[in-house]
């Protein structure tokens, strides 16, 4: 006769546990990034800019082995769980200097590759001239860019200034522990309080049938039930899109009640999909979701177009 366990003692057997978080990998974070979008450039009309991004990505997993992060101060990460705040927040935080460093590394490996096409080299070498004399108004970008505010003409640099970014936060990110964490406000990142990207169904291990939204900027990882709007909330006019002849690793799940949408990964149909690179290589999916009135909630860190909804 199988016994049915009362309300409470379900909670405490761990091997029911959902995993709340994923963190960072530090080792393989941003080349298992690279890896992914050399693989998906070989057949996408835009082929040529994901293999600039790969480029860049491998230049950011070299730039984080040899970075030694900045540590929280124990009691501001303390307090921050206390008040259901993120430890590490985007916008607020005030950044080590060392980020610029971090930056200079970027676009010193990218610009001195032989593969790098000329234009950006050019990008390369402009964006490293304002850095070196006028590294406050690198600092003004970076702040625009996490805003979300950032103007046109900053275009070209962003992604740049953005991979920066990503190095800093993640090696702090991947310094935490999960246990320091708090569950944080409704679909922004528990860490450093930013928008997903993206979300992916995992699996294997613990995460296995579980989804997960992404951050583009810290690089954790945390749970959300299916079928629900990482924007609302809401569980009502859930749908799902995908391009016609599309891959069936990827759709935009949308939500009728905000009119969003946001981009679900499937692990199971594609071992291989890392959000961050799948989203970029699918501008077509977004098209497809605009022409049919939904509108895109949070953009992609390496390509910034100005305006989009919020």
């Amino acid at each position: 006769m199988q016994r049915i366990l009362p309300r409470g003692e379900i909670e405490t057997l761990d091997h029911t546990r959902i995993p709340r978080l994923r963190m960072p990998e530090r080792v393989s974070v941003f080349s298992d990034r690279a890896a992914r979008l050399h693989s998906l450039a070989g057949d996408s009309p835009v082929g040529g800019y994901l293999t600039l991004m790969a480029q860049l990505a491998q230049a950011q997993q070299a730039a984080l082995k040899g970075y030694t992060p900045p540590a929280p101060e124990a009691a501001v990460v303390e307090r921050a769980k206390q008040h259901d705040m993120p430890p590490l927040p985007a916008i607020g935080l005030a950044r080590d200097p060392e980020w610029r460093a971090l930056l200079g590394q970027l676009l010193d490996e990218v610009a001195g590759s032989d593969d790098t096409p000329a234009p950006a080299v050019d990008a390369c070498a402009a964006l490293r001239k304002t850095l070196d004399e006028s590294p406050a108004v690198i600092e003004d970008m970076a702040s625009a860019l996490l805003a979300g505010v950032a103007k046109g003409e900053d275009a070209a640099a962003a992604p740049f200034i953005m991979a920066a970014l990503q190095v800093y936060w993640t090696g702090m990110a991947a310094a935490l522990e999960e246990k320091q964490l708090p569950v944080g406000s409704f679909g922004l990142c528990p860490c450093c309080g930013s928008a997903p990207v993206a979300s992916v169904v995992r699996i294997g291990g613990a995460h296995d049938g579980y989804r997960y939204l992404c951050c583009p900027l810290c690089s954790i990882e945390w749970h959300l039930e299916r079928v629900k709007c990482s924007h609302c909330a809401s569980t009502k006019g859930i749908a799902f899109h995908h391009v016609e002849g599309g891959s069936d690793a990827i759709k935009a799940e949308s939500c009728d009640g905000c009119k969003s949408y946001r981009k679900i990964l499937y692990q199971e149909k594609d071992l291989y999909v890392e959000p961050v690179a799948d989203d970029l290589a699918s501008l077509a999916l977004d098209v497809l979701m605009g022409e049919e009135g939904y509108v895109r909630r949070s953009g992609n860190p390496l390509l910034w177009q100005v305006g989009g909804g919020d």
